[in-house]
């Protein structure tokens, strides 16, 4: 399984970006996705997350500008970053809790990451 995330860059403060994630390979179901981020120096954070029935949650930090949202017919996870402020600088990290076989348990899968740069 790999997860391949797109969409960072550079924006000015109160832009809007769109992260996308998509899942590929072996498996059965996408239990849920979501997007963390992390700075250097500091602990992951979890940005948004989504469940394969739609249930969200949201960072406190980010809710009412972030919306996430998936898609089960493509195994992708989008972010819709609006309002964005240059605390919101960072990396994004793509995640994924996935079951290879029905049967087995399923497995946390992390993408390589996309920057995120808001400039003021």
């Amino acid at each position: 399984v790999q997860l391949q995330a797109s969409g960072g860059g550079l924006v000015q403060t109160g832009g809007s970006l769109r992260l996308s994630c998509v899942a590929s390979g072996n498996f059965v179901r996408i239990n849920s996705m979501a997007w963390y981020r992390q700075n250097p120096g500091k602990e992951r954070e979890l940005v948004a997350s989504v469940t394969g029935g739609g249930t969200d949650r949201y960072a406190v930090s980010v809710k009412g500008r972030f919306f996430v949202s998936m898609d089960n017919t493509k195994n992708t996870v989008y972010l819709q970053m609006n309002s964005l402020e240059p605390d919101d600088t960072s990396v994004y990290y793509c995640n994924a809790d996935i079951r290879r076989m029905w049967g087995r348990d399923s497995i946390s899968y992390w993408g390589p990451g996309t920057q995120v740069t808001v400039s003021s």
